[in-house]
């Protein structure tokens, strides 16, 4: 073990990858942090990853416990998988004797007395054990001994400058049981950390980590998602595009339908968004299936997130339609992940999501926006996500399509639950509409920014020869009504053969 002090220039890891980016790289050496949240957000979790990192990086660690007993934090440890070997930990808690009304204080308080034996208990294990990193569990203890604002400032300024002379990089737990105004702690240290546990209305609660101060660093600001496994907190960095944001010519991807290639006017640009929109039942998904099937027949890696189907039920719906993706499944090339919205964060989807594309993936499918829309907490945040989103999968050339379930069936005004159609590059429609006794589907290019493409409205039918793309429907007018009339002067209909 070593007591060696890194360089500012060399921040010390926290343990945890994701805090590590959000703090532009991790801690800096030697200063006073404060980690700040209710009981069951995780601070005993992330203390310990702490110290479990400096062990791995040979520097002799100490836990303070004013609180939870040696067996407690090792029960913790063990849940998720950690070895204590090399982590000091010093108990400073009161003996059963307290009990004992005799060894209680009548001419005292007992902050005046315990208060400064506690302060020398946790000096002297300092000097006996000279760690390099320390935490000290819990401040409220300390706050509670104290009996006033003013001589519990004065004792942690004492023992911060204590620390900051022998060279230890400390990490301070305040669990907020005392006074919830009281910003003491947090004036003081060079950083502080807050973990936020809000609980839905429905599901898993919502975990989220704020930096609320980093002197002298850059840090990424405002909340971020986290959550508690076994190993410890996966954080969620906030996802911020601009940071690799790019320029650069992007070329065509075909959709393997030469009749929908023509109508985008060749296919879609790589780096673009497609809104894929309609009614229920008119074939979505399957055109956004399409693309990945196309994807993995040129041997490219492709992503597939549902919100409300099954991956069998789509696995076996495509398979119905020509479309194999157990072959891409079976290599590794295709990832088919079925999200619940009730227990995923939207941090954790967007890394999910962010992850397909670092490990190669050209298409990726997000379907269904409405099942995206019912993930978030405040859906007034939906548009600020997703813009995020597709632009950082925008600047790493994937062809992001998005499924868009529009409310009606024919006539009328369709309608959804959120409106993505201003964020996306383009915007493919799927409508229904009624002509000589059926109910059939059409499908137009409402939208395009990467190139030119056709104005026409051309038919759209699913059945077991897969999806065909038929001719342009110029026989009838009015068919984004729903009930169109038929045009005499164009003759009789050329549109997909039954």
């Amino acid at each position: 073990m070593n007591n060696k002090i890194p360089s500012p220039a060399q921040p010390m890891s926290t343990g945890i990858r994701g805090l590590d980016d959000i703090l532009s790289g991790g801690l800096h050496p030697g200063r006073l942090y404060v980690c700040e949240g209710e009981p069951g957000s995780g601070k005993t979790t992330m203390a310990l990853q702490f110290l479990v990192e400096g062990v791995k990086h040979g520097d002799r660690v100490l836990y303070i416990t004013l609180a939870e007993s040696e067996a407690e934090l090792r029960a913790v440890a063990a849940s998720h998988g950690w070895d204590m070997q090399g982590i000091l930990i010093h108990e400073v808690i009161g003996s059963e004797s307290e009990l004992d009304p005799s060894q209680q204080y009548t001419m005292f308080h007992p902050g005046e007395v315990e208060l400064g034996e506690t302060m020398q208990n946790i000096l002297a294990a300092v000097r006996e054990n000279k760690p390099a990193r320390i935490v000290l569990d819990s401040l409220s203890e300390l706050q509670l001994l104290a009996d006033s604002a003013l001589r519990y400032r004065r004792q942690v300024l004492a023992l911060k400058q204590f620390l900051t002379n022998e060279g230890v990089t400390a990490l301070f737990l305040d669990d907020c049981t005392g006074d919830k105004a009281d910003l003491q702690v947090r004036s003081i240290a060079h950083g502080a950390v807050l973990l936020d546990n809000a609980t839905k209305d429905y599901g898993a609660e919502r975990r989220r980590i704020r930096v609320v101060k980093y002197r002298g660093v850059n840090f990424r600001g405002g909340y971020h998602d986290y959550k508690i496994v076994r190993g410890g907190l996966t954080v969620f960095p906030r996802l911020v595009a601009s940071e690799t944001r790019v320029m650069e010519k992007r070329p065509q991807i075909a959709s393997g339908l030469e009749r929908l290639d023509t109508l985008l006017g060749g296919g879609l640009e790589e780096g673009t968004s497609t809104l894929i929109s309609g009614p229920p039942g008119t074939g979505k998904s399957s055109l956004a299936t399409q693309f990945i099937n196309a994807a993995l027949g040129r041997g490219h890696r492709a992503a597939m997130f549902l919100f409300e189907e099954s991956a069998s039920n789509l696995i076996n719906r495509s398979a119905g339609l020509g479309m194999d993706l157990q072959a891409g499944l079976k290599d590794g090339r295709l990832l088919l992940q079925q999200i619940d919205p009730a227990e995923m964060s939207p941090g954790e989807f967007a890394d999910s999501v962010c992850k397909a594309a670092q490990s190669g993936a050209k298409v990726i499918v997000i379907d269904s926006l409405n099942g995206y829309l019912h993930a978030m907490p405040d859906e007034r945040f939906l548009t600020t996500h997703l813009h995020e989103l597709l632009t950082y999968l925008g600047q790493r050339g994937v062809v992001t399509l998005l499924v868009g379930v529009q409310s009606g069936m024919m006539g009328g005004t369709m309608s959804s639950s959120v409106d993505a159609s201003y964020l996306a590059d383009n915007v493919l429609m799927l409508r229904y509409f009624e002509a000589a006794g059926e109910v059939k589907q059409a499908i137009s290019v409402f939208k395009k920014r990467g190139s030119l493409h056709e104005r026409t409205i051309r038919g759209f039918t699913l059945s077991a020869r897969g999806i065909e793309v038929g001719h342009v429907l110029r026989e009838f007018h009015g068919i984004l009504t729903g009930v169109p009339t038929l045009n005499p002067a164009t003759g009789q209909s050329d549109g997909p053969s039954k």
